[in-house]
């Protein structure tokens, strides 16, 4: 029983699987070579990993020639080409980053006693209030402190008496160690009034109020009453937030285009519609490795208190870069490592240029090398010529004859008609034999031509895929039909261009596309 189970199970599996291949066979070539009657052209698919295009070097691209082409109006217009030319440009790039607020360390002050003494009354209790400039935060008894002042009434009164005598030297003593007791004072930071009041009354104050040093919030309280504090000891901490840091986070490749100096505006989420202006003020040495941003440091003026320490902030920096040979980034095609534009020489005639680039500014590019000023170039479509030109580089046309590309030479009835067989069909992966028919308009053979096809699968850097082709020259077999064999790298769309030659003169071409089976 278990045994007839088994070769049951077996069966199923079995015509579970052919149905299973004859779908895929239908999906993949049956209804692709439908499409491609229609004239449905299908796209190019990436390498799988572990095929021997992954992860081959961007150089290989690179490598990939370009040939001058010449289109017709009404494939320019078909593809959409439009053309501009190369001028200077006044240029102003704005870098938006996030960017936290922080305390302005030089807006920060510091209290404490330049005498060891203990702590009375505390009259600013509590951190994040406001104080003005001098007033009293705390009062603090000091021993050496009074025994300053005493010592200064003794030589105050030592003076007096000594006012009136007639010994060289004794009045000018008298008076010298009382200003001696006064700078005493005045070093341990005791204000004139103070020292005017003893003078006047005549007794030591055993508690001196320590005034702040400054308008601000204290950030940091460390004065509690019978605390014992020396010179070391730091009481209060005051910061001035009428002006604040902008900590803003820039990625490393922009920080070439930030200067000190610049404008910076800031915008808050809790303020919607206010911007606060600044300038940026320094540009500090160090990236950090987590997020690879550098930090600049913008002073903002703070009114109302608005931006508070901790807080996420917009930031928006204005980078003036003055007069630049620049061009739209849509002229620009990046073919692998380079960078390429297409040359406008009139009638249709096109040529690749490879060119150097600075910033991206907005919509433009700032140009460092291979174009000059005025000269004209195409500013749209520069994909399609560029697959346009590889396909003829890797068919080996020359520039002279580049109107054959054009829809009216590639497929007039009134010249060379060619047909295109391949065996397998469609091709495949691996080796493959090709067959070509040429004959004129009225079906005579076209003999004695030179004949060679080309293979073209265009590059995608973006997916790490480099560019691949292959070539055969076909030989005449039949009066008609020329033939040969060309092995494919891999499954896929390839882009094919048959070229025919007569007496050194490409009299013929033909562009069709067709889809590998077999996968990358």
């Amino acid at each position: 029983m278990n045994k007839y189970i088994w070769r049951t199970s077996l069966v199923w599996l079995v015509v579970l699987a052919c149905v299973a291949g004859g779908y895929f066979y239908r999906s993949r070539f049956i209804n692709h070579a439908g499409d491609q009657a229609k004239g449905i052209v299908p796209v190019a698919e990436g390498p799988a990993v572990g095929s021997k295009t992954d992860g081959m070097d961007a150089q290989h691209a690179a490598d990939i020639p370009l040939v001058p082409i010449e289109l017709s109006p009404e494939r320019m217009q078909s593809i959409g080409v439009k053309t501009g030319t190369v001028e200077y440009q006044t240029l102003s790039d704005e870098i938006r980053s996030a960017g936290t607020v922080a305390i302005d360390d030089t807006r920060v002050s510091y209290v404490q006693i330049r005498f060891p003494g203990y702590i009375r009354q505390v009259y600013a209790n509590a951190t994040y209030l406001f104080v003005h400039k001098g007033q009293p935060l705390f009062t603090v008894y000091s021993p050496d402190l009074v025994q300053t002042q005493k010592e200064l009434l003794l030589a105050q009164q030592n003076q007096s008496a000594l006012a009136g005598s007639g010994v060289n030297g004794v009045t000018s003593g008298a008076t010298s160690l009382v200003r001696a007791a006064e700078e005493r004072l005045r070093q341990w930071n005791i204000s004139d009034a103070e020292i005017e009041k003893l003078h006047k009354t005549g007794k030591p104050a055993t508690e001196i109020a320590i005034p702040s040093p400054a308008s601000g919030y204290i950030t940091e309280r460390n004065a509690i009453p019978n605390l014992y504090a020396d010179p070391s000891t730091r009481l209060y901490t005051i910061a001035d937030l009428s002006r604040v840091w902008i900590e803003a986070q820039v990625f490393q490749d922009d920080i070439g285009r930030v200067r000190p100096g610049e404008r910076a505006d800031v915008t808050m989420d809790a303020y919607p519609g206010t911007v606060l202006h600044g300038s940026v003020g320094s540009i500090l040495p160090q990236v950090d490795a987590a997020t690879r941003t550098v930090k600049v440091r913008i002073a903002v003026a703070n009114p109302g208190l608005r931006l508070k320490p901790g807080m996420y902030v917009n930031v928006s920096l204005q980078s003036n870069l003055g007069k630049q040979l620049a061009v739209p980034s849509s002229a620009i095609f990046e073919s692998g490592l380079r960078h390429i534009a297409f040359l406008d020489h009139g009638n249709g005639n096109l040529e690749p240029k490879e060119v150097q680039l600075g910033a991206h500014v907005g919509d433009s590019v700032i140009v460092t090398g291979g174009l000059q000023l005025h000269q004209r170039i195409v500013t749209s479509a520069n994909f399609l010529i560029d697959s346009e030109s590889q396909l003829q580089a890797s068919a080996g046309q020359p520039a002279a004859a580049q109107p054959a590309v054009t829809p009216a030479a590639s497929n007039a009835p009134a010249q060379l008609k060619i047909e295109i067989h391949t065996q397998p069909d469609p091709p495949a992966k691996g080796s493959n034999k090709i067959s070509v028919t040429v004959t004129d308009a009225h079906g005579a053979p076209c003999t004695g031509a030179d004949v060679n096809i080309a293979f073209f699968m265009p590059a995608m850097p973006a997916m790490g895929m480099p560019a691949s082709n292959a070539t055969a020259h076909l030989s005449a077999t039949q009066p008609r039909s020329y033939s040969g064999a060309v092995s494919l790298a891999s499954g896929g769309a390839w882009q094919v261009t048959v070229s025919v030659k007569r007496n050194g003169q490409v009299v013929a071409v033909k562009h069709v596309t067709v889809n590998a089976s077999g996968g990358m």
